[in-house]
């Protein structure tokens, strides 16, 4: 089975004085139209605003730096106003309208990982604007905009064209944003920084899970997700999906190595990442990483809400369940050697600290 699974980068689209938008091309990273997942990331400086638009594709946002405002309208729903900051993970199911504001100095970015199997291109996200030199307004005649909105022609003009600039600008620093309120964050938005712990190992690292549960919006979605970050020269064990699901991981911040293991006991990844890199791990493939000194923190989403993982090595390794007879016979051991493989790691979860 060959395909290309190193990590790659994400490339500009589009982009002004407002901020940018980057995503990652299925024709550099071809797992992304083989497994119908999609990638983005939007960037916006100081008084930023991502035009309000809805996508083609359902979609999990997670925070990667700084704070803002997003403004979230689901379906025949009213518009919540939310504010975001650092590590906030937000569901976005299909039909969402969104938009996106920064008013402080830090560069706020946010990463969009999703489902495209229902996309225009495989892959990859459409987004349909609502306002812009692209916005849906442009492409109506003057006759239908005045009809379908009652204005009068001279309205009906400035409606279309007094908006240059497409997908992102700048406001004017005195402008009137809307003001957040605190309830709409409610069961919309769930930070990965203050959430409590699934795992939690000293010196190993620590894990918080998104699914229904602490985040229900994801289950329209149709994704789990989770933050990981895994202390310096720290291990993750080696582990797969064992629910068929594809795992796509965001590189946020930090360095360290990468093994993935397909079919035929084949190792067709042994790289370095990095922050800013992304990676797909394909259904039952086996992965594990290992943290430089600085340590690892990377962002994934799995395509389906509730995901389980099946684990290699560790505590509740697979191969501590199965019969020492069944181990002995099938590495060809003796049984000494298969109670010293078994005896390993007893005490130890899916994260290993570096020997002291």
């Amino acid at each position: 089975m060959d395909m290309d699974l190193s990590p790659k980068l994400a490339n500009k689209l589009y982009g002004g004085a407002g901020g940018s938008y980057h995503a990652w091309s299925p024709d550099e990273l071809p797992m992304l139209r083989q497994g119908n997942i999609g990638a983005g990331k939007l960037l916006l400086s100081k008084n930023g605003l991502a035009l309000p638009r809805y996508s083609d594709s359902a979609k999990v946002a997670y925070v990667l730096q700084g704070s803002g405002v997003a403004g979230i309208v689901l379906p025949e729903k009213e518009e919540k106003v939310l504010e975001i900051k650092t590590g906030d993970t937000i569901a976005l199911p299909f039909g969402v309208i969104t938009w996106w504001y920064n008013k402080d100095d830090t560069e706020l970015q946010v990463l969009f990982l999703g489902d495209t199997k229902t996309a225009h291109k495989a892959g990859s996200f459409t987004d349909f604007f609502l306002t812009g030199s692209n916005g849906i307004f442009t492409g109506f005649s003057t006759e239908f905009v005045c009809r379908a909105w009652d204005v009068d022609e001279t309205t009906a003009k400035s409606l279309v064209g007094n908006q240059k600039d497409n997908g992102i600008i700048k406001v004017d620093a005195g402008a009137k944003m809307p003001e957040p309120n605190k309830d709409h964050r409610n069961g919309m938005a769930l930070n990965c920084l203050e959430a409590p712990l699934d795992v939690d190992i000293n010196g190993g690292g620590r894990v918080v899970v998104l699914n229904t549960k602490n985040l229900p919006l994801v289950g329209e979605v149709g994704l789990g997700a989770d933050l990981v970050r895994l202390d310096g020269n720290a291990m993750c064990s080696p582990g797969f999906s064992c629910d068929s699901a594809l795992q796509v991981t965001y590189i946020v911040r930090g360095s360290g190595r990468a093994q993935v293991v397909g079919v035929d006991g084949k190792r067709v990844l042994e790289t370095t990442v990095k922050g800013g890199d992304l990676f797909i791990v394909p259904r039952f493939f086996v992965v594990s990483k290992i943290a430089d000194n600085e340590g690892l923190e990377w962002f994934s989403i799995i395509s389906t809400p509730n995901p389980i993982f099946t684990h290699m090595a560790g505590r509740t390794s697979a191969w501590k369940a199965l019969s020492p007879e069944v181990l002995q016979a099938s590495f060809n051991v003796t049984p000494e050697v298969e109670k010293t493989f078994r005896s390993k790691r007893m005490n130890s979860e899916i994260f290993f600290a570096p020997s002291k």
